[in-house]
């Protein structure tokens, strides 16, 4: 489980720009609080490596799964969402988890902590209900 602003991030898959060279298809892990977004670290290495090819190569487009064998099963086996599911389950799984590790940082009466949780539920709850007010 990779986690980022406390939040498990969410598995999905994606296009990375490497310089001139788009990289489709990438499994990518993706905060929903700050929405900061990184290659899933099993296949890190793959995609550095094949980005840099391609780009020497001077080709403007490649799929990562052409040059890539592992399966999407094994690779988002560790993570809680994936961006395929409902997005306001999403959100109320992040929200549940946010609001147990609040518990545990007012046991451990760690204040920045607690600052830290409350501010990430602020935002998880304005989303959630941008998302109520849609559907």
């Amino acid at each position: 489980m990779s986690y980022c602003c406390g939040a498990s991030m969410v598995g999905t898959k994606g296009t990375l720009k490497h310089y001139r060279t788009h990289v489709h298809n990438v499994p990518l892990l993706f905060c929903p609080v700050c929405h900061r977004v990184e290659v899933h670290y099993k296949v890190e290495n793959e995609y550095e490596i094949l980005a840099e090819y391609a780009h020497g190569d001077g080709v403007t487009d490649v799929d990562f799964q052409d040059y890539v064998m592992e399966d999407e099963e094994s690779i988002f086996e560790n993570v809680v969402n994936m961006e395929s599911e409902d997005a306001l389950a999403i959100i109320q799984n992040q929200i549940d988890m946010a609001l147990d590790l609040l518990g545990v940082a007012k046991q451990l009466e760690d204040a920045k902590w607690e600052r830290e949780l409350k501010k990430r539920l602020a935002v998880m709850s304005q989303r959630k209900l941008r998302l109520q007010q849609k559907a």
